[in-house]
């Protein structure tokens, strides 16, 4: 199965052979990218959706999660025609709260697709919204994407 790397909130990781896995994916959204040729994947765990301008580079915001990540993969030799996605998470974990604020896990979503478009990549499957947590495996050798929810069940995606 390969080694297993975690990847933290805020972070992202690339990887070929390995099991990319990040925990506690509430609001939060988890962004795989996968090139099928080279076997090579990458994981971010992202919080925001939006940098202000002027904020360093983080992965927390999931516009620069993507551009950072996309830069290590073709550094690592990627052709971003061949890049494909996955997503999990932006969960609606606290029921009571409805302002706009809270939201946060669907406005993920919605800039990461925004994101992805313009940088050319599909995405090829997701797992998304929902009221549970969820920790996320990625699959570096042959790009498959397992789910488990805080309250059991899991998920191929």
């Amino acid at each position: 199965m390969g080694s297993e790397i975690l990847v933290g909130i805020g972070e992202f990781r690339v990887a070929k052979g390995a099991v990319l896995k990040t925990i506690g994916l509430g609001s939060c959204v988890g962004i795989a990218l996968y090139d099928p040729k080279l076997k090579l994947g990458g994981l971010a765990h992202v919080m925001l959706p939006q940098s202000n301008n002027g904020t360093k580079r983080s992965a927390n915001y999931a516009d620069q999660a993507i551009e950072m990540m996309t830069e290590a993969m073709e550094r690592l030799g990627s052709d971003r025609k061949r890049i494909v996605a996955k997503m999990a998470g932006g969960a609606q974990i606290f029921k009571h709260m409805t302002m706009d604020m809270l939201r946060i896990g669907d406005r993920n979503a919605e800039a990461i697709r925004t994101i992805l478009r313009d940088y050319g990549i599909r995405i090829v499957s997701e797992d998304l919204g929902g009221d549970e947590g969820r920790t996320v495996y990625f699959f570096t050798n042959d790009g498959r994407m397992l789910v488990k929810y805080s309250r059991g069940g899991e998920l191929w995606i």
